[in-house]
């Protein structure tokens, strides 16, 4: 067996995995926001980059202690890095933690890897597949391969930051935030009503699932695999959209660091899934993790 470590960083939240896929030994994700701030000041905050290098160095004592070679552990940032700056602090912080240069992916490469993760689904959606990523950062969108992808700077953290000032937020807030997700769909390129399926992932995704399905906390095993009716999604969005963040941060299987910015991440998802034909979506463990893990080596 030849374990690997893929680490994913993005905008709000840091994942690790390790294993030899399709096994995976290790799934952890820590919210940090590296991303604070960033769509304004265009800078990576210092107490971000605290909260970020702490959970790497536990992420790295993970590492150590299932013995994963430094030449088989990756360590990939997306949207708030490459929008960053200040990125090489971060380069620098991960290298002296982890022994690895992290790579700072493109959009498109981001978008490449997720839809990477589709090999791992069983039985295989039906083409042509719509994967769906949403960060904190930016969206990522795939349909029926890389060649057809798009990532676009929305994302669940940055939209929140950009519109949504109050708790809860203003009609006319709500509808800033909707003008700036319908401009970038429509200028997306992608048909996605032509989707044959629809595969999500992401944290934003598998919340909703978790509420969907009425879970007493965030339980991974009925997440995975789950298929969810896009109608009852859009109404449980609009529900969860108009709560407020202390309500949110109350039910059971909310993480408290996503409970502020998951409204601008359903927003995306929901604007999504009124564009597909489809009555229903498949919520997916495999993300862009696997996408990291299986390019190892």
């Amino acid at each position: 067996m030849t374990l690997v470590a893929a680490v994913d960083c993005g905008t709000n939240s840091i994942k690790l995995l390790i294993g030899d896929l399709p096994r995976v030994l290790v799934r952890e994700s820590r919210v940090v926001r590296l991303g604070q701030g960033v769509d304004e000041t265009g800078r990576l905050a210092d107490e971000a980059l605290a909260r970020t290098f702490t959970a790497i160095e536990e992420f790295a004592d993970l590492i150590h202690a299932f013995d994963v070679p430094v030449e088989h552990v990756r360590l990939c940032a997306t949207s708030a890095t490459r929008d960053s700056a200040n990125s090489q602090v971060f380069v620098d912080g991960v290298r002296e933690r982890l022994g690895v240069t992290p790579h700072v992916l493109s959009g498109m490469e981001e978008a490449a890897l997720v839809f990477d993760a589709t090999a791992f689904l069983d039985p295989p959606p039906a083409a042509p597949a719509l994967v769906v990523d949403i960060g904190g950062g930016s969206t990522e969108l795939v349909l029926g391969g890389p060649e057809q992808s798009v990532s676009m700077d929305i994302g669940s953290v940055r939209l929140h930051e950009r519109h949504l000032a109050h708790d809860p937020p203003t009609t006319q807030e709500w509808a800033r935030c909707v003008r700036d997700v319908d401009e970038h769909l429509d200028a997306c390129g992608l048909d996605l009503a032509s989707a044959g399926s629809v595969v999500g992932t992401s944290g934003t995704i598998k919340t909703l699932a978790a509420g969907l399905l009425d879970l007493p906390f965030y339980d991974r095993d009925r997440i995975d695999g789950a298929e969810l009716a896009v109608d009852q999604t859009l109404a449980f969005v609009a529900r969860l959209r108009a709560m407020t963040v202390a309500e949110r941060r109350a039910l059971p299987y909310m993480h408290p660091g996503r409970a502020d910015v998951i409204g601008a991440g359903a927003l995306i998802w929901s604007s999504v899934l009124e564009r597909v034909r489809v009555s229903s979506y498949l919520v997916s463990e495999a993300d862009i993790l696997y996408g990291i893990a299986r390019r190892i080596g």
